[in-house]
């Protein structure tokens, strides 16, 4: 039988939290059902560097590793080799043994690049001798996965520039996932709003939206918002603000998980307004495929990746970071929002689902082992 190998140099969250601690989950679910739909065994080796060292070792003595069609990695936003823990290998060199091992069996490795993060002095927060010799590690990571991968996956081809590896560079962001289509008919002729995230500085886009609504009220236009937030952010903001958000009566929530995927189902579309910045310009938030799974049409800023992902169905409509653009796209949202959720329902699961992901996978890495 043919085999897939998932390598995670790290340990895979018991309590997934976060966009980052569900990715790897996602893609071993994809890539099970993949593989069971083409008779494939998906190996998946993973854990800390003494546990991932066992189970390799254990393979190679089964002589489980034969007719492995490729492997596919995902690394952290810290360097491989101290993903354990307590940030100290305990074995240093499983990494380089499995990888060794990869390329002298021909057998292609496409890594998933996280984040570059850490290039940027504004967002990086180490400091002194700490933060040279992190970069320093970072810059040695770069270098060992361009000698050993094929292909490089990333969340956008957009952040492909700051990334130091001379190798075929694939976009793979992350997955939309299944939602059964529920709209709750309200029974009056309010359009809905909502914002989830941060919203403690202002590049986040509150005061932007804060003002669009206002603009759009004084229109007579039938515009309500809800944001939800983390209730230490939102006591954090100023009372003006409050006041503000008080007076246009916004509606705020600090909720999760199965609450805010209810919510989602009253809700018409979601705002996305971040600002124009380097590194926003190549991440795309997880949230605005949250937003979509959930049947949300998305107002977004023209940060380039995320608006290159709206504007591929089209999902939404996309302005400037400015409240005279926001409040034409807003406009826009308002009379069109039928024909944007159309295009949700027909085509973004089939674009980009989490098997999505996994076949674009399977098709780069199987391109590159017929040119080995």
């Amino acid at each position: 039988m043919d085999k897939v190998l998932i390598y995670f140099p790290f340990e895979l969250a018991k309590k997934a939290d976060s966009g980052s601690k569900v990715r790897p989950l996602k893609m071993i679910e994809a890539f099970e059902k993949w593989g069971r739909d083409r008779d494939l065994d998906v190996i998946v080796v993973s854990g800390e560097s003494k546990v991932r060292e066992e189970r390799w070792n254990e393979l190679l003595r089964q002589k489980s590793l034969t007719n492995v069609r490729f492997c596919y990695v995902e690394n952290q936003t810290i360097p491989i080799w101290l993903t354990d823990k307590n940030h100290i290998p305990s074995k240093p060199f499983i990494d380089r043994k499995v990888f060794q091992y990869l390329k002298q069996n021909q057998i292609p490795m496409g890594i998933f690049y996280r984040d570059v993060y850490w290039k940027f002095d504004d967002l990086y927060p180490l400091k002194g001798l700490k933060k040279n010799l992190m970069q320093w590690l970072y810059r040695r990571e770069e270098k060992f996965y361009e000698k050993y991968a094929d292909a490089i996956f990333l969340p956008s081809l957009e952040m492909g520039k700051y990334v130091d590896i001379n190798r075929t560079k694939v976009a793979l962001p992350p997955g939309g996932k299944e939602v059964v289509f529920r709209k709750v008919d309200r029974g009056d002729n309010q359009v809905r709003a909502i914002y989830v995230g941060a919203v403690k500085h202002a590049d986040n886009g509150l005061p932007l939206m804060l003002e669009t609504l206002e603009r759009i009220r004084l229109e007579g236009l039938p515009l309500s918002l809800t944001v939800v937030c983390r209730e230490a952010e939102y006591q954090g903001l100023a009372e003006t603000q409050k006041e503000q958000m008080k007076k246009l009566q916004v509606e705020v929530k600090h909720i999760s998980g199965d609450e805010l995927d209810t919510l989602y189902e009253e809700i018409d579309f979601a705002y996305l307004p971040r600002t124009k910045s380097t590194y926003n310009d190549f991440s795309v938030p997880v949230k605005l495929v949250e937003y979509l799974s959930n049947y949300l049409p998305v107002l977004a800023s023209n940060c380039t990746a995320q608006q290159r992902f709206v504007e591929s169905g089209p999902y939404g409509v996309v302005a400037g970071a400015t409240v005279d653009e926001m409040v034409s796209a807003t406009k826009t949202m308002m009379d069109q929002h039928q024909t944007y959720l159309n295009t949700i329902q027909e085509k973004f699961l089939t674009d980009n689902s989490w098997m999505a992901r996994v076949q674009t996978v399977n098709h780069t890495l199987n391109k590159i082992k017929t040119e080995l």
